[in-house]
């Protein structure tokens, strides 16, 4: 293969990587940035996406582009069902605890996802299905289409990577536009700002609270059913724990809270995990753990160098 080819292969991989990371950290720095909340329950959500839209894909899905629509439509059932988890969350059980210590809230997140994996767990075994393997069945809606692959330029392009990177793409810019160019975006920043400032002025920052955190999970919902048909994640119960790291890890490097850091620190670890997996693949490496430990020392090199993360500042979130 050409030099150009083997670049495409890899960028194209890499965007792909950098889509999902991006859909699963966006509503983690959502919540953080105007909650101050570091939500441990985050890839659970995105489990419990997973499966609902997997649900819907193996109830209604038909076959070639009917199967796109009906991924849509199992996207917005499944972060609908998890944004209404998560607003109901909020409101019964987080919102009690703003006035604690960050620690109360890590702790509560935290117990919520053991609760949330282990009736996942129980609900699985019920209906005779493996929860730590993927999910075949929701995996075999997949389209056949998605699974083939085009040439470009000399390299091989997965149609399921250039999927992935429309839906990231369109995801980023639907949240971007919806913060700078919506009312309500207006009053999300200026609460993630000033939440007391925004209270005096009229503003119902506990409501928005709840919408941003309905919001964040929704967002994990929707990565679950994209994740779903994607062989090297699936629907399983293992998959919260699996997306709950490289989520941290990227709101973390991007800086904590920041949208536009997210987005460029999603970036930069998706190529870098990308360009680790070309080499483990080709042989040239042979440590297979080689792109999770790559992922691990950028995080490590971030908060030596620039502990508040990319674009983020030495204080943000918290109310």
């Amino acid at each position: 293969m050409s030099a150009v080819g083997t670049l495409v292969e890899v960028l194209a991989s890499g965007f792909a990587k950098a889509s999902l990371y991006a859909m699963m950290a966006l509503g983690l720095t959502l919540i953080f940035g105007l909650l101050g909340v570091l939500n441990f329950a985050h890839g659970s959500f995105t489990m419990v996406g997973a499966y609902v839209a997997g649900l819907v894909m193996v109830t209604f899905a038909g076959t070639g582009i009917a199967a796109i629509a009906w991924f849509l439509v199992a996207g917005l059932v499944a972060a609908a069902v998890v944004g209404g988890f998560g607003a109901a969350m909020e409101v019964g059980l987080i919102r009690r605890l703003y006035d604690r210590p960050p620690i109360y809230q890590i702790l509560l997140t935290f117990g919520v996802t053991l609760v949330v994996d282990e009736l996942a767990r129980i609900v699985v075994l019920f209906y005779g299905m493996q929860p730590r393997t993927e999910w075949q069945a929701a995996l075999g809606t997949k389209p056949a289409f998605i699974g083939d692959s085009i040439s470009v330029l000399g390299g091989t392009v997965n149609n399921l990577e250039l999927f992935q990177i429309v839906w990231g793409v369109l995801t980023v810019a639907a949240v971007w536009a919806f913060l700078t160019r919506t009312r309500y975006g207006l009053v999300v920043r200026a609460g993630s700002e000033d939440d007391e400032m925004a209270a005096a002025l009229g503003i119902d920052v506990r409501r928005v609270f709840t919408v941003v955190f309905a919001l964040g999970a929704g967002l994990a919902g929707f990565a679950g059913a994209l994740l779903m048909w994607d062989s090297a994640w699936g629907a399983s119960v293992p998959l919260a724990s699996e997306t709950l790291l490289p989520a941290f890890v990227v709101v973390i490097v991007g800086g904590l809270g920041t949208f536009r850091g997210t987005v460029i620190a999603a970036v930069l670890v998706g190529m870098v995990d990308a360009l680790m997996t070309y080499l483990f693949n080709e042989g040239i490496v042979t440590f297979s753990g080689l792109p999770e430990l790559t992922i691990f020392l950028i995080l490590v090199g971030v908060l030596v160098v620039r502990p508040q993360g990319i674009s983020g500042l030495a204080e943000v979130g918290g109310h």
